[in-house]
């Protein structure tokens, strides 16, 4: 396993690990000011994550602290090290409210913060937004960093580089995903936007926006 400085702001760090046979990326942010952090999607190999949480650890002057764990959705490929992880850390377990149910069901975790479209997540020096990207999941969620330029975005399974995330072939669930994706983050934030996917190397709005018309037309 390992791991990546992806980004080096004075606010904040970010980091990846890929983990697992399936490519997941699992990203960390901390905070520089408080050694605050976040982990976007604990997906599995908590030894790796912990390592990756360590490493965050080197970018703040007074050590961290994982206070939250984020879960972009409930696909059980993005879970698997979430309950290992909190029970070591203590930190809060986030994820979209319509996932919830699942991520109970398979894990056995009842979430101590449940995410809507809007909703910010807070650590000192460090506020991440959070987007509902309805339709890979019901509850699937982005997370924004947008207080410098160019703004990060942390996209789960819900936007790749050449296209928006698996709909099961439902065209009602295509056009939901579709929906949030053109009207919430291509509407909202300059190409320059990096977008950072639960799976394979980064990419950015500016490098997607021209096969938006594309993907519509496609159904995928």
């Amino acid at each position: 396993m390992t791991t990546e400085l992806l980004v080096d702001r004075p606010a904040f760090t970010v980091r990846r690990a890929f983990v697992s046979s399936m490519n997941n990326a699992v990203y960390l942010v901390t905070a520089r000011r408080s050694g605050e952090q976040v982990l976007i999607d604990a997906a599995d190999d908590a030894e790796a994550i912990s390592d990756l949480v360590e490493e965050g650890a080197q970018d703040a002057a007074d050590g961290a602290r994982l206070a939250y764990v984020v879960t972009t959705h409930a696909h059980w490929d993005h879970t698997r090290a979430t309950a290992e992880i909190a029970a070591q850390t203590g930190a809060h377990v986030a994820i979209g409210r319509e996932d919830a149910a699942q991520l109970k069901a398979e894990r056995g975790i009842e979430a101590d913060m449940l995410l809507d479209d809007g909703d910010l997540v807070h650590v000192d020096g460090v506020t991440l937004d959070v987007i509902g990207l309805r339709g890979h999941t019901a509850g699937s969620v982005a997370l924004a960093l947008d207080a410098e330029e160019p703004a990060l975005l942390f996209t789960g399974d819900s936007l790749f580089p050449g296209g928006v995330g698996n709909t099961g072939d439902d065209p009602e669930r295509f056009a939901q995903l579709f929906g949030d994706v053109t009207t919430r983050l291509f509407d909202r934030f300059a190409d320059d936007t990096i977008v950072f996917p639960g799976h394979g190397e980064p990419t950015t709005l500016g490098a997607e926006r021209p096969a938006l018309p594309e993907w519509r037309a496609r159904g995928w």
